[in-house]
């Protein structure tokens, strides 16, 4: 069990270390690592996903560690509520940054082994605090820099509890 205290209350995250493994335990250790804590949720799309674990207050881009397999082939979706690891066109290269679903995203499940159809990986969920994650889309948005759909209130990962 991992808790985030953000500044706008506790979204309590249950990890599948079942289906995903290699993603559960790395994002757990950047939890225990302390790494998310002063971190913002920095991309934030009503109707899609909040996304964080990259930035620190004032959009400034932390350093993660090694990139991890992509493990989105096991059977999970992206439904509402659960956590996926937010990578870049490279489908192996998740590291520290994930994104909550907001809604049904099956979209970004696994197809296949190619590029476009390695989907994105659910490693968790949120079992409570969801109406929290809920908040955060009323939060109003904008560019900063190269980014879209910054928060213009940020949204802090104040403390991480692991349980």
């Amino acid at each position: 069990m991992i808790t985030f205290q953000t500044s706008l209350g506790d979204i309590k995250i249950e990890l599948n270390f079942d289906k995903a493994p290699v993603t559960a335990k790395n994002f757990e250790q950047y939890a225990k690592d302390g790494f998310y804590n002063g971190t913002i949720f920095h991309r934030v799309i009503k109707g899609f996903m909040a996304q964080g674990g990259g930035f620190a207050s004032g959009m400034e881009e932390k350093e993660s560690g090694e990139s991890i397999e992509n493990e989105a082939n096991n059977g999970l979706s992206n439904e509402r509520g659960t956590l996926a690891m937010a990578r870049t066109q490279d489908p192996h290269s998740a590291s520290a940054q994930f994104f909550i679903n907001l809604t049904d995203n099956d979209f970004l499940d696994f197809k296949n082994e190619t590029v476009q159809g390695w989907g994105y990986c659910v490693f968790g969920k949120v079992i409570e605090g969801m109406e929290i994650v809920d908040k955060m889309t009323l939060v109003e948005t904008g560019r900063f820099g190269f980014h879209d759909d910054v928060p213009k209130d940020e949204i802090i990962i104040n403390n991480t509890i692991v349980e």
